[in-house]
């Protein structure tokens, strides 16, 4: 049923995205898409970084490049992450959406309009509304909506902009969301 998962957070993501990512088994089917506001003009070691807790493979994402199921792809820095209608990704320098670039509302627009009600939409920790109007989409085109519960958020600006904006389906703990994401893997 669900084809693809993306994954947006900013400020405190880290360490719930390293756990999410490790719980995840190695045999996952579905793609995810992950974007993360990092430093401008900085080379950014998140792949990296996530592929030393994951034994799914971690890439930066390229432009044109297909999407592959069962892998792990993150935003370049300073470029948003979209995906095409033909399943591969598209890179943009185009203006910075919430003074940011990559932007998640990028990403989850375009991925809603794309895979539909096969979406999974997952934003975590954050200090700034970048998600929301995203999430707006996912849930308008049938996608499935989850934040992490702001209660639990090293930031909770994100997740609240989400919840405020939208009927998200689960605002869960992180245990939640991994068993959540393994439980969307059944479905796939």
């Amino acid at each position: 049923m669900y084809k693809m998962i993306v994954i947006g957070f900013s400020a405190g993501g880290m360490s719930v995205v390293k756990q999410l990512l490790a719980a995840l088994p190695k045999d996952y089917p579905l793609a995810i898409a992950i974007v993360a506001h990092l430093p401008q003009g900085h080379e950014s070691n998140l792949a990296h970084i996530l592929n030393a807790v994951t034994d799914l493979p971690v890439t930066m994402a390229r432009d044109k490049q297909p999407i592959i199921a069962g892998r792990v792809y993150v935003a370049p820095p300073d470029y948003h992450l979209l995906i095409e209608k033909n399943h591969q990704f598209a890179l943009s320098e185009d203006e910075p959406v919430k003074s940011v670039r990559p932007s998640i509302d990028v990403l989850f627009s375009s991925a809603a309009e794309v895979f539909e009600n096969e979406l999974c939409a997952v934003v975590l920790s954050g200090a700034n509304s970048d998600g929301a109007d995203g999430m707006v989409v996912v849930k308008q085109l049938g996608g499935l909506c989850m934040v992490l519960n702001p209660l639990e958020a090293e930031f909770s600006t994100m997740p609240e902009a989400v919840i405020s904006k939208v009927d998200v389906d689960y605002i869960a703990s992180i245990e939640d969301i991994i068993s959540l994401l393994v439980s969307v893997d059944e479905k796939a």
